[in-house]
């Protein structure tokens, strides 16, 4: 019986390891775009892959405004690569684009860069807000 027990709770115990979060989900808070604007972004799987949704948008100066891209995924299709990297897909409400995305996790620091055609831009660096 104490076996059963036993091999019981290692089992509870390794399927908490299984569905533990990963680390870029959550609320993280975009760099400024070309227009001085940001926005806040909320990190959740889609099926085996990440997604971030936009929740919040931002003026330059940091109030919040209206936005056809509330709702929207800027970040989709994203897998963990290991490390604190991430590649997968961004959009750019900016510039209207979808770029190939490269995602550094540092703690509470995402660095996001994407390039698409050739062209690559620096998302700059986004805070975990939550």
């Amino acid at each position: 019986m104490k076996t059963i027990t036993l091999a019981a709770v290692a089992t509870l115990m390794s399927a908490g390891v299984a569905f533990a979060a990963d680390p870029l989900e959550g609320f993280w808070r975009t760099a400024k775009d070309d227009n001085g604007e940001s926005g806040l972004i909320h990190v959740t799987p889609c099926g085996a892959k990440l997604c971030g949704k936009l929740v919040k948008a931002y003026d330059a100066n940091g109030k919040e405004m209206a936005s056809d891209n509330i709702g929207r995924n800027i970040i989709s299709e994203t897998v963990s690569k290991g490390g604190g990297s991430y590649k997968g897909k961004i959009y750019s409400p900016d510039r209207g684009k979808t770029y190939n995305s490269r995602l550094s996790l540092s703690g509470k620091s995402l660095k996001v860069s994407g390039c698409v055609l050739g062209i690559c831009r620096d998302g700059g660096t986004w805070s975990k807000v939550k």
